[in-house]
C-alpha cells in the first residue's frame, strides 16, 4: 500500500540487526525509530526493509539487485558489516564495499546525503554466543572498531550522518534483557536504545 502523499517514506538496508532476528516486527529498530518520529509529529511511514540475517556487504548488494527497481525514498538507513567481520574479511575491503552501498543509499534518497543515516556495527563479542568463538572478546572488539572506523571515514567523506551505537552494545549487551532468546542477537529492548540514540539525528535530517 502506498503511503499518503504527506507521509515521508523510509527504506532500511542491512542484515539481521535491521530485520530484527528473533524479535517481533514492531521491535525492529527501524520500526521503533519510525514510530518515535511519528510520536514527535514527523509523518514517517514504517520502513520498507531490505535485509536478511547473515548478509555481508556483497550479499546486501545482490539482495538489492534482486528487488530492483527499489525506487526513491525520503529517508534511508544503512547498517551492514558484522558478517564481514564475523567471516574474517578485511576491514580495508569492507570500506570499499561499504562505500559502494552508501552511494547506492544516497541515490535511493534522491541524491540527498543529508537524508541518509548509518548506524555503527554493534559488538557481539559481549554476547553469550561469543563465548564459543575462537576469538576472544578483545579481539572481536578491535576488529569491530576497525570496521566502524572504515565506515565512519566513508560517511564523513560523503556527508552522511553516522550514529555510534557500539558503546551501547558494549555497556548493556551482556544484560539478559538486552539479548534475544538465541543468545546472540539484540532484544527489542536493546533496539529501543539504538532507536533512541538515532532519534535526534533522524529528527534533524528529516527537518531539512
Amino acid at each position: 500500500m502506498d503511503a499518503p502523499n504527506d507521509t515521508l517514506t523510509y527504506l532500511a538496508l542491512g542484515d539481521s540487526y535491521t530485520i530484527g532476528e528473533s524479535v517481533p516486527e514492531d521491535g525492529r529498530w527501524p520500526v521503533q525509530l519510525a514510530r518515535a518520529l511519528r510520536e514527535e509529529g514527523i509523518a514517517l511511514a514504517d520502513p520498507r526493509i531490505i535485509a536478511t540475517t547473515g548478509w555481508t556487504t556483497d550479499e546486501l548488494e545482490w539482495g538489492i539487485d534482486a528487488v530492483e527497481p527499489v525506487g526513491t525514498y525520503d529517508f534511508v538507513s544503512l547498517l551492514i558489516g558484522v558478517n564481514n567481520q564475523y567471516r574474517n574479511r578485511s576491514a580495508v575491503a569492507y570500506g570499499g564495499e561499504f562505500h559502494t552501498l552508501l552511494q547506492r543509499a544516497i541515490r535511493y534518497a534522491r541524491g540527498r546525503a543529508d537524508r541518509v543515516l548509518v548506524l555503527s556495527i554493534p559488538d557481539w563479542g559481549v554476547s553469550p554466543f561469543a563465548a564459543n568463538d575462537k576469538r576472544d572478546a578483545a579481539t572481536i572488539a578491535r576488529e569491530i572498531d576497525a570496521f566502524n572506523a572504515a565506515a565512519q571515514q566513508v560517511c564523513a567523506k560523503e556527508g552522511v550522518a553516522f550514529v555510534d551505537i557500539t558503546p551501547i552494545s558494549r555497556e548493556r549487551g551482556a544484560e539478559a534483557e538486552m539479548i534475544a532468546t538465541d543468545g546472540l542477537h539484540p532484544s527489542g529492548a536493546m533496539y529501543t536504545l539504538w532507536s533512541q540514540a538515532a532519534l535526534p539525528v533522524a529528527r534533524q535530517l528529516l527537518s531539512r
